[in-house]
């Protein structure tokens, strides 16, 4: 059990990665690319207009000594040249520089030279909260609106399956609704029901899920204990599985902006880990996330 980023980042020592920026004249991320690659994290491959990327660096002072440059200066180009150097076996992170989201997920998906697995893409972050005995998941906050079932079942399996990656295995998954109870008023409590005897029945592997459960059930045994809840994830979880976006990503940034914390996310179910972070979240959060990409990327 970890209960701090750098224990868990320091587990066994991260064989280096390469990561590929894409667009990557972009002031705050190629900041965080450049101290993980100084700190022998990562590889780095810039791929964009170079004379911008190096005008960013000599405003900032920032050293490319080393750093892999392929000048491009279309930005959907860009895209295709990050990806197929991961298809090739050239890089194995993709983090998104000064590119919407969009355009660099047109590119993972793309049928030709494209990330796509099969499997459904969904953001994963893990926090250090102090006032939390271990390190917690939260999913998913960014990427999928509205899951249904069948989308939840994905979101886990890419949740566990990178846990299990990075050393974190069996984990105690959190269905999370308003309330602990099932009911047919509320969709939520009812997916979060299937979901758990489709785990007891072996049908989703190598996790434990209890649910539905309210957010302070999840976290708390005390809280747990009031409602008269017996489980083994009340209170010890290690993944929270968000009922939408809406409700994810507010937690996301409470977390984030109310409490000392820190955290990491990667989007998960593509070929490689993709670092995509929001211009809002911190130097040490940019950081954080290659770090974890790093820890699992194969």
């Amino acid at each position: 059990m970890y209960s701090k980023l750098e224990d868990l980042f320091n587990q066994a020592k991260i064989s280096k990665k390469r990561m590929v920026l894409a667009v990557a004249q972009d002031e705050h991320a190629i900041e965080a690319a450049l101290t993980a690659h100084q700190k022998g994290i990562i590889e780095l491959i810039c791929v964009g207009d170079k004379d911008q990327i190096t005008q960013i660096a000599s405003v900032n002072k920032l050293d490319l000594k080393g750093i892999d440059i392929i000048h491009e200066k279309d930005k959907s180009k860009c895209v295709e040249i990050a990806v197929k150097l991961i298809n090739e076996g050239n890089a194995q992170i993709l983090m998104k520089g000064n590119i919407s989201t969009s355009i660099l997920l047109k590119g993972v998906l793309n049928k030709e030279w494209g990330l796509n697995i099969g499997n459904l893409l969904s953001h994963f972050a893990i926090f250090e909260v102090k006032a939390y005995h271990k390190l917690l998941g939260i999913t998913d906050v960014a990427m999928n609106i509205a899951p249904n079932l069948k989308e939840k079942v994905g979101i886990i399996n890419n949740a566990v399956n990178y846990l299990a990656k990075i050393g974190i295995v069996n984990p105690k998954v959190a269905i999370v609704s308003a309330v602990e109870t099932v009911s047919e008023a509320m969709p939520s409590t009812m997916d979060a029901a299937i979901l758990s005897k489709m785990a007891e029945r072996g049908q989703i592997a190598k996790c434990i899920i209890d649910g539905p459960l309210a957010f302070d059930n999840a976290i708390s045994k005390i809280s747990a204990e009031h409602k008269g809840i017996v489980s083994d994830v009340a209170g010890d979880a290690d993944v929270l599985i968000m009922p939408n976006i809406e409700a994810g990503n507010i937690l996301y940034k409470t977390l984030g902006f109310f409490t000392d914390s820190k955290l990491a996310a990667v989007i998960l179910g593509a070929k490689s880990p993709i670092v995509l972070t929001s211009r809002a979240d911190s130097e040490d959060a940019k950081l954080n996330s290659i770090y974890l990409a790093a820890l699992g990327a194969n």
